[in-house]
């Protein structure tokens, strides 16, 4: 949990050097950003930036997706350059949706893995600093009103951006879902993002007694 914790404050060391090269583009948009978004609230929708994993990750995340009204729009992916299946899922996913990949429903976009599975601490630092590269400009473009993430590396280098987007609009909320497979404690995206996501989620009741931010939602898929 220490090298956790460490590895958290190397990712914000990172993403303030960033974050202050950003601030100073980005103020002149800031007004025609806030405008457009306004614009979609009026239209009842919100956007969405769904961060997909592999393996288990991906079928919980897009049976989260599924339950989503429609008025969740337009939705974005997020998958690992390295990940072969998901985006084939989502297409399927999207179908029972009524989406089609030619209209505004949703998109996919891929950023580089910020750590492979069993990659060490040390080595995932330079992995994640990529990916934090990759996601500061992804995130702070699109400006989704919602991220939604369950798990997987990847989303920690875009729920940093977001929660700089957050304190840079006020128009983004954080919505963290735990795996299932986690009951009694949690992963390691669990254990950095409990601090920071506006809604903590977790599928077994155990999880709340030790983490009380945390909401029991019940078993998902």
């Amino acid at each position: 949990m220490l090298l956790a914790y460490f590895y958290l404050i190397g990712l914000f060391l990172t993403v303030i050097f960033i974050f202050a090269i950003m601030n100073a583009r980005s103020k002149s948009r800031n007004r025609q950003r806030r405008l457009l978004n306004r614009t979609k609230s009026d239209g009842n929708n919100a956007s969405v930036l769904i961060v997909v994993g592999s393996g288990g990750h991906t079928s919980e995340i897009l049976s989260l997706v599924k339950a989503l009204g429609n008025h969740y729009m337009p939705r974005y992916y997020i998958v690992a350059d390295t990940d072969l299946m998901s985006e084939h899922k989502i297409e399927q996913c999207e179908k029972t949706k009524g989406s089609s990949s030619s209209n505004s429903y949703y998109q996919i976009f891929t950023i580089p893995r910020s750590r492979e599975v069993k990659q060490s601490y040390l080595t995932s630092v330079w992995s994640t600093f990529r990916a934090l590269i990759f996601s500061f400009p992804l995130v702070f473009k699109l400006r989704p009103e919602v991220i939604l993430c369950n798990g997987p590396g990847t989303c920690i280098p875009i729920c940093v951006a977001g929660y700089f987007l957050k304190l840079f609009t006020g128009q983004t909320t954080i919505v963290y879902v735990e795996s299932f497979c986690r009951v009694k404690t949690l992963s390691l995206s669990g254990s950095l993002l409990y601090h920071f996501a506006d809604h903590f989620m977790v599928q077994w009741p155990e999880l709340v007694m030790t983490y009380p931010k945390a909401k029991y939602i019940g078993r998902l898929v």
